[in-house]
């Protein structure tokens, strides 16, 4: 994902919510504001460049020393960023650096 063209879409208000990540976003305690400070600062820790219809990434970054991530997909062709969803991560799921995915079952 093209990080630079995504932070460019977002300063120019070029950002879709859907209704998934907004209804995630109020049970979670997560604002619009928080998702896009992620998506601006934050830093890409998978990308999924085979979703559809438009390739997506996992961002991650720190809202007031809390981790956040951001899943977020890109139109390049619009210049329009996706919000799809957003949560706190834990550590069942991940590392204590909230990136590295943990292994189960091995």
């Amino acid at each position: 994902m093209d990080q630079k063209a995504l932070k460019i879409a977002i300063e120019n208000g070029n950002i879709e919510w859907q209704r998934h990540s907004l209804e995630r976003m109020l049970e979670r305690g997560i604002s619009r504001a928080m998702v896009k400070e992620v998506l601006l600062s934050g830093e890409i820790i998978e990308n999924y460049p085979n979703d559809k219809p438009f390739p997506s990434a996992l961002f991650a970054g720190w809202i007031k020393e809390k981790p956040l991530h951001v899943v977020a997909a890109f139109d390049a062709q619009s210049n329009y960023c996706f919000v799809i969803t957003a949560y706190r991560p834990d550590l069942e799921h991940f590392e204590s650096d909230y990136k590295t995915r943990r292994q189960h079952g091995n």
